[in-house]
Formats: structure tokens, sequence, C-alpha cells
């Protein structure tokens, strides 16, 4: 029986030190990336849209605006 309650107690606890350890999808993460400092032509996006898809493409510069999600494509079905 304490050998039980033992192991019932170390899976908990590795459990809970997973979910804290585990990285957060804010929308800081989320940046999308210009070609000059005007911030005119897009060049790139890194992140998740706000369906929680990946998005990844072009380019990343020292040029960018991070936060927000990026608009679902397609976006999800009206209730």
């Amino acid at each position: 029986m304490k050998k039980a309650v033992f192991t019932l107690l170390l899976l908990t606890i590795l459990a809970l030190a997973a979910m804290v350890s585990m990285p957060s999808l804010d929308a800081a993460s989320n940046c999308t990336y210009y070609s000059d400092a005007s911030h005119t032509t897009v060049v790139g996006q890194y992140g998740y849209d706000c369906c929680n898809n990946r998005v990844a493409w072009g380019i990343k510069t020292q040029f960018s605006v991070c936060g927000g999600c990026f608009i679902c494509y397609p976006p999800p079905p009206a209730k």
C-alpha cells in the first residue's frame, strides 16, 4: 500500500513539473517581419494564428512587430 501511495505521489509531482516547464504559446511569440524600418513590405510571419495553427513563412529581419494572433485561414465555420 505504501508503495502505491508513493508511486501516485511521484507521478503527480512529475506531471505538475511537466506542466510548469511547458512553453507557453503567448501572443508575443507571434511576429510579423518587414523589409525595412518603414514597415510597408511584409517579408515573413512566425507564430500561431487564432485557431492555434502554426504560421511560418518568409524570412526574419530586424524590423518586426510582435503580439496578437494571426487571422485563421480558412476562418473557422460560423456557428
